[in-house]
């Protein structure tokens, strides 16, 4: 087949890159040459600008879910700009501003893909790092770096009306939270409260209300309902506070579950209405303590999990995001601060997330 043009032919060309990857669940990230693998004819190559730093990226770098691959290079909520593009690539030019998030392949087979579903693809998506190449089982290695290579089916479009600084979390914190507001029909007049504020529950507030619902934190700490109400927050409601537990009852279509480690959840079943749902966003793992279902059976409540989101419905939000002038609070860091980052992280001391200007990346 001819090339597009300006297009350029990119197959069976390896280059190395420079990142930061951790060795074990004990090294500090260090900088880290590796071998990016072979371009395909259907593949752009991304040079990294910033590239987000997620709870998650902690968690793979410690092993923490006992799933981890060394050498890892986190990393996957990136934006960049398209440098080489395959000669079957047709959705996206050479220095187009785009977005790489938490997936960049699947089976594309399976119901859930082809319904665009690809977070729940039934052989398992391929993750942009501490994961194998569906083709060639290559490991990959995430936006912690200068470059990166992705097929274009799983390549977005960053608004250009958004500060593309503070765009970079929309790929992970953005997709996290709007997907269940999506699934579980959140609109204007809905009521949904968020446990939790850090990137995720900051994220939720944000989007919560710019679909029109009335939106309400769940915090333990008083400290932090200034920083809700300045997001957007109706209402603040102090969890450990029987009282104001007892005054939200039946309040909820929807809860967010922002919290990353384990906690009790009991207190906030009965806070949900009829039919009414909390699910898990942050945490992966048992539960801190048996679930009372006293509460679920009488009032036909659910708990249930979500997964980041499909490359459609990612899509959507970034253009959502657009229109509505919605990004996430973030600092701005050094590719060298990362390990204080993490530390920092590990002590809830930062609002609400990092992005790494990966330019500084050429300083090492």
């Amino acid at each position: 087949m001819p090339l597009q043009a300006g297009c350029v032919h990119i197959i069976k060309m390896t280059f190395n890159v420079l990142g930061y990857a951790t060795q074990s669940p004990k090294s500090p990230l260090a900088p880290f040459y590796f071998k990016r693998r072979d371009p395909r004819e259907n593949d752009v190559v991304v040079d990294i600008l910033y590239c987000g730093v997620c709870h998650s990226d902690l968690h793979q770098s410690f092993n923490d879910w006992g799933i981890s691959q060394y050498p890892i290079v986190p990393g996957h909520e990136i934006v960049g700009r398209i440098r080489r593009v395959g000669s079957e690539v047709r959705k996206f030019k050479l220095g187009e501003l785009v977005g790489i998030g938490c997936i960049i392949d699947s089976c594309r087979e399976c119901s859930p893909c082809k319904n665009g579903l690809e977070q729940y693809c039934e052989k398992g998506y391929t993750q942009t790092y501490n994961s194998f190449d569906r083709h060639d089982h290559t490991l990959t290695y995430g936006g912690y770096s200068r470059s990166i290579v992705c097929p274009e089916d799983f390549v977005l479009r960053i608004p250009k009306t958004l500060d593309i600084k503070a765009a970079a979390p929309l790929l992970c914190a953005g997709i996290t939270t709007w997907s269940p507001l999506r699934h579980w029909n959140i609109t204007k007049g809905s009521r949904v409260a968020v446990v939790g504020l850090g990137g995720l529950g900051h994220m939720a507030i944000k989007l919560a209300r710019a679909l029109g619902a009335e939106v309400t934190l769940f915090t333990r700490s008083p400290s932090k309902e200034a920083d809700a109400w300045k997001l957007g927050a109706n209402y603040v409601v102090i969890s450990t506070e029987a009282s104001k537990m007892e005054g939200v009852k039946c309040g909820f279509d929807l809860i967010i579950d922002t919290v990353p480690y384990a906690h009790d959840i009991n207190p906030y079943i009965s806070t949900l209405t009829l039919d009414g749902t909390l699910v898990f966003v942050g945490f992966i793992g048992d539960i801190d303590s048996i679930l009372n279902t006293m509460p679920m059976v009488l009032g036909r409540r659910s708990v249930a999990g979500s997964c980041i989101g499909g490359i459609a419905q990612t899509q959507e939000m970034l253009d959502f995001c657009g229109d509505h002038n919605i990004t996430a609070d973030v600092e701005i860091i050094r590719m060298d601060e990362i390990n204080g980052a993490f530390e920092r992280m590990l002590r809830s001391e930062v609002k609400y997330r990092f992005v790494i200007d990966m330019s500084t990346l050429d300083d090492q």
